[in-house]
């Protein structure tokens, strides 16, 4: 296998990649880019055996990583939907930016354009790519800043037939790629919000013309790998599960037995040792407090929950099966690279917590695979951390095209180049204003906007037991770690005051009436 070293000097390294790829003498040819962005995926892949859900039935995700290179301490820049998307398709910050939820974008490109942002597929264009953009890439879908030029070839958003949208349960259209739900509806809907935290098997009937919104998607992506072009082309491909409501064809609920499906180790003490601002942002959606509502429901309906997300995943990985046949079957093979990666991760009731939105370990932890078509560093998993921040300097040096001066993040090319090599900047998660979270291969040190911290070792303590913050013996740690935490802007975008958000409103009720406070989190 040959070890290519990928210049930063595009002539010097296309003239590489040509030779070495076989494309002929033209140096002018650039690598075509395969993106697949899947939705709420966290690290439960069945190459991750203990370290994610040992159960997991991944093969085609498995396999990916196998001839590529899997960062298995990959991060989020917010753990949540829209202002991960953004992050990783601008290289910004969400403290740079003002993006910290589902900012509203409409009207605001004079400002983008003022501060000298520009899009990823957007620069690329401009560079001679041809882009191809399908499915959920920024949060609703293919577009966040509406008048930006982002795509050469765009998939409509509302691709569902009229009877999708007569199915029911349909909260708005933009959400339709997220249904359809259990039989029956949410199980959890008199808890006051049936989107979340519900999930069950499909048949054919449950399906609007029998097919689920991701399978359209990945019809898609196959028929674009079908064309013909000369032209170097950037394809990103967002497919939707394992999001809520957990639900997929009944054929990938039977490859796991109910019965024996395993749930995430908690500990009925787990957030004594943590600040009040970290609990109050663990109640979750629901009134009663998310994990309080699970157990209402019982440990078979916390399995369930498992068992859904599980046979969620295994239907997505079906799916990006199918996308990397077509590229396999494609003339584009010998001259594409895919890379691989989610929003963010998604807790399953560790640390009493569901969904994404916290700066935990479940919520900003994603995979991500980097595979070139010769096989390059095939099978190398990295634990060295790492952002999504990364990705857009990354897939413009893969082009040989020259930096945007914006991106905040790092090229992973010296890290593609050399497996063994080093890097200092660790990866920073920020969820909501002021609150931020940073990770390097051993440590998370969490700073929330009141000041309050947890410190956890990951050598020692990969669930996030035990917080050490406020230990003498570890305040060193603390301020080494303390110098990458960003500089917030003095308000987020649309906010009254700083802080005014989800987890304020929720400490206020706490504070005018104490008993609201779940006993879990007490």
């Amino acid at each position: 296998m040959v070890n290519i070293c990928l210049m930063r000097t595009p002539f010097a390294f296309l003239l590489i990649l040509a030779l070495s790829f076989g494309f002929g003498t033209s140096a002018s040819e650039k690598p075509n880019v395969l993106l697949i962005m899947v939705d709420d995926l966290n690290d439960w892949l069945g190459v991750n055996g203990e370290s994610g859900h040992s159960q997991a039935i991944t093969p085609n995700l498995d396999r990916l990583c196998e001839q590529g290179m899997y960062f298995a301490n990959a991060h989020c820049s917010a753990p949540i939907c829209g202002a991960s998307r953004f992050s990783l398709i601008s290289g910004l910050l969400p403290s740079t930016t003002d993006y910290y939820v589902h900012s509203p974008l409409e009207g605001r490109l004079d400002e983008y354009r003022e501060r000298g942002y520009r899009m990823l597929p957007e620069y690329l264009k401009s560079q001679g790519y041809r882009t191809m953009g399908g499915g959920k890439l920024y949060h609703r879908g293919t577009r966040d800043l509406l008048e930006v030029d982002d795509w050469s070839v765009e998939m409509p958003h509302y691709v569902l037939s009229e009877a999708w949208l007569e199915k029911g349960h349909f909260y708005a259209k933009h959400s339709a790629y997220f249904h359809p739900f259990p039989k029956g509806g949410s199980q959890i809907i008199e808890y006051g919000n049936g989107f979340s935290l519900c999930g069950g098997p499909l048949d054919p009937e449950d399906m609007p013309d029998g097919r689920m919104p991701d399978e359209l998607i990945a019809d898609w992506a196959v028929e674009r790998l079908g064309e013909e072009g000369d032209e170097p082309f950037f394809l990103a491909v967002g497919l939707v599960r394992p999001h809520v409501p957990f639900t997929a064809p009944r054929r990938f609920f039977e490859l796991y037995d109910e019965d024996s499906i395993e749930l995430p180790e908690v500990l009925p003490d787990d957030l004594a040792d943590v600040p009040r601002i970290a609990r109050a942002n663990a109640m979750g959606i629901l009134e009663k407090g998310d994990h309080a509502v699970v157990m209402e429901m019982g440990e078979d309906y916390w399995r369930l929950l498992v068992h859904s997300y599980l046979a969620s995943v295994s239907f997505v990985d079906s799916q990006i099966g199918r996308v990397l046949k077509a590229l396999d079957d494609s003339r584009y093979a010998s001259n594409t690279i895919v890379i691989l990666t989610s929003d963010h991760g998604q807790h399953l009731g560790e640390k009493a917590k569901w969904r994404k939105m916290s700066l935990w370990e479940e919520s900003t932890r994603v995979p991500l695979v980097v595979a070139f078509p010769d096989d390059r560093n095939a099978g190398a998993r990295l634990e060295e951390a790492v952002s999504l921040l990364d990705l857009a300097p990354t897939i413009l040096d893969l082009a040989g095209l020259e930096p945007l001066k914006q991106h905040e993040g790092e090229s992973l090319v010296p890290l593609l180049d050399d497996p063994s090599a080093r890097r200092e900047a660790p990866a920073i998660t920020t969820w909501l204003y002021g609150n931020h979270s940073v990770r390097d291969e051993r440590w998370r040190y969490t700073r929330y906007r009141d000041g309050s911290e947890e410190l956890y070792d990951h050598s020692k303590d990969p669930m996030e037991f035990e917080n050490l913050a406020g230990r003498e013996e570890f305040a060193e740690v603390i301020e080494g770690l303390k110098r990458w935490l960003p500089e917030d802007r003095p308000l987020a975008s649309g906010a009254k005051a700083p802080g005014d958000d989800s987890i304020e409103r929720v400490l206020k009720i706490w504070d005018e009436d104490p008993s609201q406070v779940p006993g879990y989190l007490r």
